[in-house]
């Protein structure tokens, strides 16, 4: 019995054995596998990439790769800041107005394409910004290129002062997309010659100085620009401050010209309520690229939340904005459209419909800089008292900042100045923060920083003329400005805001139908709703 037992326990035995030898040789075919597998493809890619049979590299400074990814009709079809700029000619310029450009061969941001920024012929709508300004490259420049990254493909720049200088304006004029427009002689003859003189819309602004000879000063350029954009195939025209930026919010990409593409063809006009900066300290040289905290409009927030932190929100200041809040608008470009003042459009034959926007906004850096004190007071000759200056500014801290930067010290300016406009109080900006008072954006900075460590804006700087040829604009608009009236005798000599008397003119009978709202008054930079006990008991 044990010896027929064993021999019954053998075949058992030997199979087992056989199973666990399979499985075990299994176990080593695979490992073996897994261990070549990754292998072979490391190999496989590398004989592609060493026969030339992968991807090129975009950034590799071929005229092959170049050719290949940058965009139609560039000139040099190469990506901003690829360009060795060592080996460019030097070009004098002005230092002040490049100390924050920056300089750099790095192509940290290819997707931005050629710096000329040539879009195609076919993309709508095409969007055409217009401004009145002194300020130098290093304020125009950033300004410029972030609404071209957004989709503005035209800039009217109605240029005086710094912004007309030499330096300046050679380099803006060789940007393809950028008209320059000189306060001449001539473009002031030209502006003598308006309708807009003879019409009461704007007339109570009329002979007055500092804003309101600024304020009238933009409307005379915005009805110019209305004629060049009309020539120049636009769909859209806005008018801007070199220190306000677009904030597309609300687009499914952040374009403006997504953004506008969107708007019912119905719609004339779209109004863009204004955020205002809030700096958090008093030594920002870089607004664009140092300020992130923006303190929201009446418009985008809650009722209750906006009066109930109203005081707050305001820190002894007169209003809930240092300076205006009824926003910026655009304008669809059609027949007998003109300016109603800075922040509206309207039409010489119909009330516009308007929309006001939910989530988009301009984005105003004012007061930014402790600089923009005295940089104020020197545009204007008032007088630092309470009567003078009402005479001169339209808005209330306007006014204050006016009389303290012409009598207090250095240093009392500086005290001022934090106490009223920097938010040094981080206890109270978490909380209208976490309230929704505040917010912050920093597509604007990631923009503006990208294009500049991408050599964009000291390309462009190289790259301008050695000398400038101030070609006459009054040409381009001499047969098509249908917005003006033959001229006055008195028209010639009219200035704007340096004669307080009235000059006599003829008043131009309009032939439009009774009742046509073309004789609604401008549109002056208004103040936020206030906060009084009515409004608590509202």
């Amino acid at each position: 019995m044990p010896s027929h037992h064993h021999h019954r326990s053998t075949p058992l035995l030997s199979s087992a054995t056989s199973t666990s030898s399979s499985s075990q040789s299994f176990l080593s075919k695979l490992l073996l596998l897994l261990i070549l597998l990754p292998l072979s493809l490391a190999a496989l890619a590398f004989v592609l990439q060493w026969r030339g049979g992968g991807v090129s590299d975009p950034t590799i400074t071929t005229s092959g790769a170049y050719s290949r990814w940058a965009p139609r009709g560039s000139h040099h079809e190469v990506f901003p800041g690829m360009e060795t700029f060592s080996t460019l000619s030097p070009k004098s310029h002005s230092s002040s107005d490049c100390i924050n450009l920056g300089r750099s061969s790095s192509p940290s941001l290819p997707y931005y394409g050629d710096w000329k920024f040539g879009f195609e012929a076919n993309l709508r709508p095409k969007i055409c910004i217009t401004t009145s300004t002194s300020a130098g490259l290093e304020q125009i420049l950033p300004w410029m290129f972030y609404h071209k990254v957004i989709g503005v493909t035209t800039f009217f720049l109605f240029v005086e002062g710094h912004a007309a200088s030499p330096n300046v304006s050679k380099v803006l004029e060789s940007i393809p997309g950028v008209k320059v427009i000189y306060r001449t002689r001539e473009l002031e003859e030209q502006q003598a010659k308006s309708r807009i003189w003879n019409e009461t819309w704007l007339s109570t602004f009329f002979y007055k100085p500092c804003n309101y000879e600024l304020f009238v000063k933009q409307s005379l350029n915005m009805e110019m620009a209305i004629v060049m954009a009309r020539d120049a195939g636009m769909d859209w025209i806005l008018h801007l401050d070199t220190d306000e930026l677009i904030h597309p919010a609300g687009a499914r990409e952040y374009s403006l010209r997504q953004l506008l593409l969107d708007v019912p063809s119905n719609v004339d006009m779209v109004i863009f309520p204004n955020y205002e900066s809030s700096v958090e300290r008093d030594d920002i040289k870089d607004p664009f690229t140092e300020v992130s905290m923006f303190k929201k409009n009446y418009d985008h927030l809650p009722k209750e939340t906006y009066f109930g932190m109203y005081k707050e929100s305001t820190r002894g200041n007169p209003n809930y904005f240092l300076t205006y809040g009824n926003g910026k608008a655009a304008a669809r470009i059609q027949d007998h459209l003109r300016p109603n003042g800075a922040h509206r459009w309207h039409n010489y034959m119909k009330t516009p419909n308007e929309i006001k926007l939910e989530e988009a906004a301009v984005l105003h850096y004012t007061y930014a800089k402790f600089s923009d004190l005295t940089s104020r007071r020197d545009r204007c000759g008032c007088k630092p008292t309470k009567e003078d200056v009402k005479r001169c500014f339209m808005l209330e801290f306007d006014r204050a900042a006016f009389i303290i930067a012409s009598t207090a010290t250095e240093e009392e300016m500086l005290n001022w100045y934090r106490e009223h406009v920097v938010w040094g109080d981080k206890d109270l900006r978490l909380k209208l923060l976490r309230k929704g008072i505040l917010t912050r954006i920093y597509a604007p900075t990631a923009i503006i920083q990208g294009l500049r460590e991408s050599g964009v804006f000291s390309s462009v700087i190289a790259n301008a003329p050695s000398t400038i040829s101030k070609e006459k604009f009054l040409a381009s608009i001499d047969s098509s400005n249908s917005s003006r009236v033959v001229p006055l005798a008195s028209h010639a000599s009219r200035k704007i805001g340096r004669n307080r008397q009235r000059q006599p003119s003829v008043r131009k009978v309009l032939e439009i139908e009774a009742g046509a709202a073309y004789e609604e008054a401008a549109v002056p930079p208004l103040s936020p709703p206030a906060w009084t006990m009515t409004t608590l008991e509202q």
